[in-house]
């Protein structure tokens, strides 16, 4: 497990990353990792990928198997007219799940390995896709973990744990993918409904910051950092967090989409790209558990219907979407 320093949260994930370089002192400031890490993102995206080849493709994340596997069966079925990434960390697992697909008449499918926690993994998928592509069409954030209710580890390891998949990942693969971005694209982070349930469990200042329409990318990853640290220290419901480490990381997807679809807007205007976050329901996965009211199918169908959004379309944008209907955040 990691131990977190309240003062230098983030200088792990950031190193780790690849995105600083701690001097030799180890004293770089917090606020000054954060910004650096947080620099790497949609505000340099960049449209030159548009001379080079023109076939569509689709990236889903966590894609071997449960709701991943279903969004790039729903793109299939849907007819998406390019190529669809199934991206696992687990090459035999991704590979045995393309066969499947395969047999089941969808050709178009095409594996690719990606370890989100692995910010080399990220930037190799990103290399792949600018040679193959030229650029991207479609992402689906969907990987993600969760402990489970009677899991032994200790709170504050279940929260580090899952919130470097479930956020940083994330963070991580945006940062490598935005950049190819072509105008008119689909970005889905798949987030959940105890995202919003979490923040009403929030104290009213977390609440109001987590809110908040001006909130940066930099002020969230140290909030996310801040949680961890108060998990591992046995404080964070006095500091105000809600005792679950899953809700936390999703509210942290949940505003991280906020954000991203606002950069979007300042940063390509007019190039039409619509970016949301999503909830699929309790869904009968390894994850959930197999008492959940919805079969993977039906839990993709909200993601995949915002991946298709039909060109054109204005909304939804930068919101969280359950059932195919915008929820109030």
């Amino acid at each position: 497990m990691i131990q977190f320093d309240q003062r230098r949260v983030v200088h792990t994930e950031c190193a780790r990353s690849g995105q600083i370089t701690l001097n030799a002192d180890n004293q770089t400031s917090f606020t000054s990792a954060v910004a650096q890490f947080c620099a790497f993102g949609p505000r340099n995206s960049a449209t030159t990928q548009e001379s080079k080849m023109s076939k569509k493709v689709a990236v889903v994340t966590g894609a071997n198997k449960g709701i991943g596997l279903a969004i790039v069966r729903g793109l299939c079925k849907a007819g998406y007219s390019g190529d669809v990434l199934l991206t696992a960390r687990n090459e035999k697992l991704g590979l045995e799940a393309v066969e499947l697909l395969k047999t089941e008449g969808y050709k178009h499918v095409v594996f690719h390995q990606l370890d989100i926690c692995d910010q080399t993994s990220c930037l190799a998928l990103k290399t792949f896709l600018e040679k193959s592509y030229g650029g991207l069409d479609v992402l689906v954030n969907n990987a993600g973990i969760a402990f489970k209710v009677n899991a032994p580890e200790p709170f504050g390891e279940q929260a580090e744990v899952t919130m470097r998949t479930n956020f940083w990942g994330t963070l991580w693969v945006c940062h490598a993918l935005f950049p190819l971005l072509r105008p008119n694209a689909r970005v889905v982070n798949v987030s959940s409904f105890v995202s919003k349930r979490s923040l009403n469990e929030c104290s009213p200042e977390l609440q109001a910051k987590l809110r908040s329409t001006e909130i940066s990318e930099e002020e969230l990853c140290l909030l996310m950092g801040e949680f961890v640290v108060a998990a591992q220290n046995g404080e964070h419901k006095a500091q105000g967090w809600p005792g679950t480490a899953y809700g936390s990381t999703k509210i942290g997807v949940t505003v991280l989409s906020r954000i991203q679809a606002r950069v979007l807007n300042e940063t390509r205007p007019g190039d039409g790209i619509l970016l949301n976050a999503c909830c699929p329901g309790w869904v009968r996965t390894d994850m959930a558990g197999p008492n959940a009211p919805k079969s993977p199918e039906e839990g993709a169908e909200t993601p995949v219907y915002l991946a298709l959004l039909p060109e054109g379309a204005k909304e939804p944008h930068g919101q969280l979407v359950w059932d195919k209907t915008v929820q109030e955040w």
